[in-house]
């Protein structure tokens, strides 16, 4: 299906979402790709900081103890529209194997319970179709127009697509090697700064005084790819030739260091991506993924869309991290297209941008 709309289904459009793919616990009620009616997340970030990072075990376990509670209350916020939902879209992947099973096998219950039909939904492009999505009480505004080009950035992922209409990408480029956000997170374990590591360097950043501190980019020529484990290498270098004695270094230093580090990240996400747009002639920028929630890559990008003369789509941060409205999103287009999942649905911690069912 490539056009600006979906094929009509004659229903509510109503597709309650189930998103578990990796540490949040989430369950929404969507209308037709656009408008939230509820939204819950149960979130993990507490559980897993004691270890500076998620643990899969207990990301599963957290899931099963949470899915329920998450789904009572979407129930509740529903109201009347309950009775009128169409489908249930869930994340078949990618993500951690333990954690798609405990959502893919709670849709499967609906499934069975409810007689709904169930939409597989890949996490990337419900990264991407966040930026369709309107809050409760929300004015209505414009989708986003194709062509268009969207950078979805977060802990495990870094990849530029580009899409000419609904369900239609095209990878341009993506990391070859550690994603943006899980550099994020290493460099702020290596700073001493808590987990997880985007929000944390970003705040330690802003009170950076000495700004004229420069990491290597790596630009890779002309490619569209990214690479940031060379970043990362400079990074730890840095610090262990700036730490005392005790391994630990000045408030002064971490802030320093921590804008150097941002600002390598954020201007090669920013180049690739307005070149990206310029060479496929895009009417529009969409920017997803936790990452995206990243203050001076907003207004990075923001600067060098209007240059552009192109509009820069970027959901709420609450919409940037994972949740399943986003997954609602773009399961309901999967869904107005035919998608459909038997019990027989298996997770697929590996999957692919475009991959085919």
């Amino acid at each position: 299906m490539s056009g600006g709309r979906p094929a009509a289904t004659g229903g509510s459009g109503l597709i309650l979402a189930v998103e578990t793919s990796c540490d949040e616990t989430a369950v929404a009620l969507v209308e037709r790709g656009r408008q939230i009616r509820a939204s819950v997340v149960a979130s993990q970030v507490a559980l897993h900081a004691a270890t500076g990072g998620i643990v899969p075990e207990l990301a599963a376990r957290e899931h099963l103890r949470w899915i329920v509670p998450a789904f009572e209350q979407v129930r509740a916020d529903a109201g009347d529209a309950w009775a009128r939902i169409e489908a249930v879209a869930v994340t078949e992947g990618p993500g951690l194997a333990g954690s798609l099973l405990v959502g893919i096998n709670f849709a499967k219950a609906l499934a069975c319970v409810r007689g709904w039909p169930i939409v597989p939904v890949n996490h990337l492009e419900g990264h991407i179709y966040a930026a369709w999505l309107l809050d409760p009480g929300e004015p209505e505004r414009p989708p986003p127009p194709f062509p268009l080009v969207a950078l979805v950035v977060s802990g495990g992922h870094t990849m530029l697509v580009a899409m000419r209409g609904h369900l239609d990408e095209r990878l341009l480029g993506q990391t070859v090697d550690d994603a943006a956000g899980e550099a994020f997170d290493k460099v702020g374990r290596l700073l001493g700064l808590p987990y997880p590591g985007g929000p944390a360097v970003m705040h330690a950043a802003a009170d950076a005084r000495r700004r004229d501190r420069v990491f290597p980019r790596a630009w890779m020529g002309e490619s569209l790819d990214f690479s940031f484990s060379g970043l990362k290498t400079a990074a730890r270098r840095e610090i262990e030739r700036l730490a005392g004695s005790d391994g630990a270094l000045p408030p002064a230093e971490v802030a320093e260091l921590a804008f150097a580090f941002q600002a390598s990240v954020v201007d090669v996400l920013a180049v690739k991506t307005l070149r990206a747009a310029e060479e496929t002639g895009a009417r529009a920028i969409v920017l997803g993924g936790g990452v995206a929630a990243n203050a001076p890559l907003r207004e990075r990008m923001a600067r060098g869309a209007e240059r552009l003369g192109l509009p820069l789509i970027v959901p709420r941060p609450g919409l940037c991290t994972d949740n399943a409205a986003m997954i609602g999103a773009a399961g309901w287009y999967r869904y107005a297209a035919g998608a459909r999942a038997g019990l027989d649905l298996d997770a697929r911690p590996s999957l692919r941008l475009g991959a085919p069912r």
